[in-house]
């Protein structure tokens, strides 16, 4: 038992040796490669995913060796353990050339391959991209994926959680986790909002700008793949506590109605949803609902409208991370990472403008927010196979209440109330395998996905309350005497499933006396959404003036009450019909084939093309009224020449796809009462076709450090745009076609340690990033209406991004600063009608800042973040005198704003703790 004793505690005081080995010139990680401690027996070989592990190494320096068949032998010394810590060693081998090369044995120490390593990972990429990995999400304080996605060269965020890439809306960007594409999280858009994946559950992010075959075909601006963290290196346990401060919402008063347990967890208690017994459309639009049956129906929709006034509470954030991984005897590992998150906000946003036409309003607006996150990932890799089993859920959950105050027509005053709950889920599980086949670098990999998208509104109240302008002694009446979709209670209820699978396989061969890997793969998703929306409504019934007079002028906690329903003054009606409800459904099919081919020492070329087959369709409770299928064949090339051994030349040529999404093509019509207007589709739109070249020169001046200048075009068949319909005074939108659109643009970006300044350690530890996009586009408008602007820029293109920041670490990295800086260039929120002109979002300057500092023998963390912290004014607005810029109030020949508010500076501090 002793020498058990001793045997156990001996092993925990050994560490590790794990890494990843991959081709110098492709990337491609190598199976079977052999890894031993030279002068020993000990040796293990690279998995799956050409990962080795090198366990219960006592503290010291060793020498490792790395062969394998066709390759380079490569020793690699200096290699230290300090145990228990885990020792990383990424490794890149380079093809024998020849007889007399595969005998020459390539020798570095651990500094030297470690910047090789990075070097390739750089370069190797087959496309041009860019990312962000979890050490650098770590320096920022980002806490959720939308707000790392904007420090990547070329995206921006817009509504803090969408991402536009080279300019492009939501819409013709796509995204993928853990290998698999994300549906829509929005009901009324195109768009998946990244906030709801938190930022400590992701390994990296790449957005992908150009295309290769094996990549999902519909996007034009960026492909957004997220891959959360998999088998750990080593056993652990961390938690993570934080609180923040914003400077206009916390500890001020705070409004909204009574809070039950569960919303702090994330959850409606049921009791805002609709009755199960609930009469039917049908039977409130045939008016046989019996008197009884109208005052029970009535009655079962939430009627305490108590409006609470509280502080706001400071932000809340928790989390709690273990990972566990097992190695076996015989080369086996089995790893599992459990993980959760707890956020909990309330933010208030004061004196928000909002004016069209003949509206003139003031907002004051509170949301309670919570959000609570969990992954849970399984892997086990035996032999040269691994199968991963990933889960990932997300739950956000918003309370909002508005109060609004304004004029309208010029003749009437008005105070509007509107009380909203969403609740919008994510759960999304992925079985995976990656397989050896055969002798060799032969990789087989399949997936196979399950998702499930929920976004439910149950009773979002709208009221409002008018009286005359001229006379002030008149009491506010509420509109409850006939109703629209802008003054009733909206249930509505959102669940897509998303089924996938794919399998790939690839081959290195020669071809042309050419180094090439063959790549072909098929898959299918099958997708169907079920949009069920009621628009409900009390509409005030009397033929007594005084008593309707009375009624009308009750608050809101009270003109919904028990005893009014009861006395039989109100009408169950509803608006709107079959078709806000809809059904709708797509399955796609692919297969791709593509080459990777190293030609000499300097030059690849990654080409094929991907098919890919679609049905979509979209049907009311009355008719299907689309039915659409489209074979398109879709080309690419990828170019890349070696100028040196810390450059690169690339260029591309590619063509995708951009569908229009579910909701852009149901006629569902949903009023939106922050933008003042209806949401509608379009069943005629068509998909686009988009053509897209790139050109890029990128130099690594040293390890970790980039400078890139690039240079795209796009061309647009049949874009998807949407567009402000003004004919009536509301500012109404829907979706077209555009005849012809295009983009350009050129972006820079540099990274680059300080140290060329002087030879100080201030400098040599601080690392200074810039990166810029210079974007135009050109927008031809349809003919069917006179629109104000023939050509425009496209919707939420912006003509410049800027990104930059500052990274400096001290007292040996425990000390760690970050500075970092966004803006973005005017660009278009709502396009142009026939009466009124664009509507722009006006540039703002976001500096955000971050100190961490380890402690308790660097197990724990302390970080204080500031965001926003400049906290100007968000504003959009009709630039009426066509200048190009906000000119401020319209009745000294300026521009009208349209909205405009602050959103706050958020402090924040945190501590982790890894055990």
């Amino acid at each position: 038992m002793f020498a058990l004793f001793l045997s156990i505690a001996a092993y925990a005081q050994t560490g590790k040796i794990s890494g990843t080995i991959s081709d110098k010139k492709t990337g491609e990680t190598l199976i079977g490669v052999t890894v031993k401690i030279k002068g020993t027996t000990k040796g293990v070989s690279t998995d799956v995913d050409g990962k080795y592990v090198l366990q219960a190494m006592a503290s010291g320096k060793y020498t490792l060796e790395f062969s394998y068949v066709g390759y380079q032998t490569k020793e690699v010394s200096d290699v230290e353990v300090k145990s228990p810590a885990v020792t990383n060693l990424n490794v890149i081998l380079n093809e024998a050339g020849g007889q007399n090369l595969q005998e020459v044995v390539v020798k570095a120490n651990f500094k030297q391959e470690s910047v090789n390593s990075l070097y390739a990972q750089q370069k190797n990429s087959a496309l041009i991209s860019d990312g962000i990995s979890s050490d650098q999400i770590k320096k920022s304080p980002d806490r959720n994926t939308s707000d790392v996605l904007k420090r990547v060269s070329g995206a921006t965020i817009q509504d803090n959680k969408f991402v536009i890439v080279r300019g492009l809306s939501d819409r013709y960007n796509t995204a993928t986790l853990d290998n698999s594409t994300l549906p829509s999280t929005e009901a009324n858009k195109r768009a998946f909002s990244f906030d709801i994946v938190p930022s400590n559950l992701v390994d990296k992010i790449t957005i992908s700008k150009t295309a290769t075959p094996d990549l999902p075909a519909d996007f034009a601006g960026g492909a957004v793949q997220i891959v959360t963290k998999d088998i750990p290196d080593q056993n652990f346990i961390s938690f993570g506590v934080g609180y923040g401060y914003n400077t206009q919402s916390t500890f001020k008063d705070f409004l909204g109605t009574k809070k039950n347990a569960l919303a702090y967890l994330g959850y409606e208690d049921g009791a805002k949803q609709l009755a199960e017994n609930f009469p039917s459309s049908a039977a409130v639009a045939a008016g046989t609902i019996s008197n009884a049956k109208n005052i029970a129906a009535l009655k079962s929709l939430p009627t305490d409208y108590t409006i609470k006034n509280n502080n706001a509470l400071p932000t809340q954030n928790y989390q709690f991370s273990l990972g566990r991984v097992k190695h076996f005897e015989n080369g086996n590992k089995f790893g599992a990472l459990i993980s959760g998150t707890y956020r909990n906000a309330q933010t208030f946003f004061q004196d928000v403008e909002r004016n069209f036409y003949i509206y003139n309003y003031n907002d004051n607006q509170y949301k309670f927010s919570t959000n609570v996150g969990a992954l849970a990932n399984f892997a086990y890799s035996f032999g040269k196979n691994k199968i991963s089993f990933k889960n990932i859920y997300n739950k956000n959950y918003d309370d909002n209440y508005t109060e609004r105050t304004g004029i309208r027509d010029g003749n009437s005053l008005n105070k509007f109330y509107a009380l909203d709950v969403m609740q919008k889920s994510l759960f999304k599980t992925t079985l995976e395998g990656d397989h050896q086949i055969g002798e060799g670098n032969n990789k087989l990999k399949w997936t196979a996905s399950y998702s499930n998208i929920g976004n439910n509104q149950p009773n979002q109240l709208k009221i409002n309350y008018t009286k005359p302008l001229n006379d002030p002694s008149t009491p506010y009446q509420a509109n409850i005497t006939s109703l629209g979709k802008e003054n009733t209670r909206l249930f509505s209820d959102l669940s897509e499933n998303v089924y996938a699978g794919d399998v790939n396989y690839s081959t290195p061969f020669k071809l042309f006396d050419a180094s090439t890997t063959m790549k072909l793969g098929l898959g299918s998703q099958y997708r169907e959404r079920t949009f069920d929306a009621r628009f409900l409504g009390a509409q005030l019934e009397t033929n007594n003036p005084d008593l309707q007079t009375a009624i009308r002028s009750l608050p809101l906690d009270q003109i919904f009450s028990t005893s009014l329903i009861e006395s039989g003054v109100y009408k169950l009606v509803e608006v709107g019909g079959d078709l806000d409800s809809y059904k709708a459904n797509s399955f796609t099919n692919y297969g791709y084939l593509m080459l990777d081919q190293k030609f000499g020492e300097n030059f690849r070329a990654v080409y094929g093309v991907r098919a890919e087959n679609y049905n979509v369709k979209v049907m009311s409770a009355t008719k299907n009224y689309v039915d659409d299928t489209k074979l398109d064949f879709l080309p690419s090339i990828n170019l890349t020449y070696s100028l040196t051994k810390k450059a690169n030349l690339r260029a591309s040529y590619y063509r995708t796809v951009a569908r229009p999404e579910f909701r852009e093509l149901s006629l569902s019509s949903y009023y939106d009462y922050e933008s003042l207007g209806n949401i509608a589709g379009n069943p005629n739109l068509k998909r686009s076709l988009i053509d897209n070249a790139d050109i890029r020169y990128e130099l690594y001046p040293e390890a970790g450090q980039l400078f890139s200048i690039s240079g795209f075009y796009k061309h647009f068949t049949d874009a998807i745009e949407s567009y402000r319909y003004d004919v009536l005074s509301t500012p109404d939108v829907s979706f077209f076609n555009t005849p012809k659109a295009y983009t350009y643009g050129l972006e820079l970006e540099a990274r680059k340690n300080l140290n060329f300044l002087g030879e100080s350690n201030f400098l040599k530890n601080t690392t200074a990033y810039f990166n810029l996009s210079l974007i135009k586009s050109k927008v031809t408008n349809p003919t069917d209406q006179n629109y104000i602007d023939k050509t425009r820029p496209m919707v939420g293109q912006s003509p410049y991004v800027i990104n930059a920041g500052l990274q400096h670490s001290a007292l040996d990295n425990k000390l760690n600063f970050n500075i970092l800086y966004n803006k973005i260039g005017r660009r278009i929120i709502q396009a142009s009608g026939i009466n009124f002109p664009s509507t722009w979002e006006n540039p703002r300057d976001v500096l955000d800042f971050q100190v961490s500092y380890k402690v308790l023998k660097s197990k724990g963390e302390l970080k204080l973040n500031a965001g926003d912290i400049l906290n100007q004014r968000s504003i959009i607005y009709f630039d009426y005198n066509g200048n190009k810029k906000y000119d401020g109030s319209v009745l000294n020949g300026g521009d009208e704003t349209m909205m405009s508010y602050k959103p706050g500076t958020n402090i924040s501090l945190s501590f982790n703790y890894t055990f």
